[in-house]
């Protein structure tokens, strides 16, 4: 078994218990020492064999995967193996070749930096809609036209951006591009590898973004929340979850218990 695990945000006690369990029984490890701090292969085995996959291509990885038939393998990814991870052409791999493969969903970085300000990325009255998205560069073909970043600012829902923080003054022109519904004073979070011992968290703005960014000197590991729910303010609508108004399947109105 081929098992795509994700490691979390980096603090190996946001490990799930299930990764931690793949991770005691792993053969073979293939994990990015650049992104996934060494702690959390506390738990590996002793005899377990570590590949360091930063300086790897996807034919190096998988000539791991073939190298080793009846292993358990775990390909560990940071953050959750399902965004930005280049999962799914390993998992093409794992179907040419008749192996079978699981994902172990991890805490995304997204969650952990709304957690570590304290945060609800969907707030009654101010966004109830999340985008992770990144912004085009190198890799633009990747990305599509009708998913630029502009297009998502248009839209005005609260968003994560991966793998943006390099191109401060592009970002900024996006989501301040003509018709965007985020304005200079538009809260945003910057976040430098949460949850590990050199985190950095800067509280900015749309309109300071570029020079906050310029300050903290990270081009690399930093995700950037922005949108109005990041603001330090009371929620302008109760939800209707805890509204002793509000009748659902488990209670009727009043709060009485159904």
């Amino acid at each position: 078994m081929i098992s795509f695990v994700g490691a979390g945000p980096g603090a190996a006690d946001l490990l799930t218990l299930r990764a931690a369990e793949r991770l005691a029984a792993a053969d073979v490890v293939v994990w990015a020492a650049s992104l996934v701090p060494e702690e959390v292969l506390d738990g590996c085995r002793d005899d377990v064999v570590l590949h360091d996959s930063a300086g790897m291509t996807l034919e190096e990885v998988t000539a791991v995967f073939d190298a080793h038939p009846n292993a358990a393998i775990v390909r560990l990814h940071s953050g959750d193996p399902t965004i930005y991870s280049a999962v799914a052409e390993q998992i093409d791999w794992c179907r040419r070749h008749h192996r079978d493969y699981e994902i172990v969903p991890g805490v995304s970085s997204v969650t952990a930096t709304a957690a570590a300000v304290g945060r609800e990325l969907t707030v009654p009255g101010l966004a109830q809609t999340v985008v992770l998205t990144r912004l085009a560069h190198r890799t633009a073909a990747s990305v599509p036209a009708r998913e630029s970043v502009a297009e998502m600012a248009r839209r005005g829902a609260t968003m994560a951006l991966y793998l943006s923080a390099a191109r401060p003054e592009a970002l900024q022109a996006e989501l301040l591009c003509d018709g965007s519904a985020y304005s200079p004073s538009t809260p945003v979070v910057i976040g430098y590898r949460v949850s590990w011992p050199d985190q950095e968290i800067v509280l900015s703005t749309v309109g300071t973004l570029v020079e906050d960014l310029a300050v903290m000197g990270r081009t690399m590991s930093t995700l950037i929340l922005v949108g109005d729910v990041l603001a330090e303010a009371e929620v302008p609508v109760r939800s209707h979850v805890y509204s002793g108004g509000y009748a659902h399947t488990y209670r009727a109105s009043g709060g009485t218990p159904r």
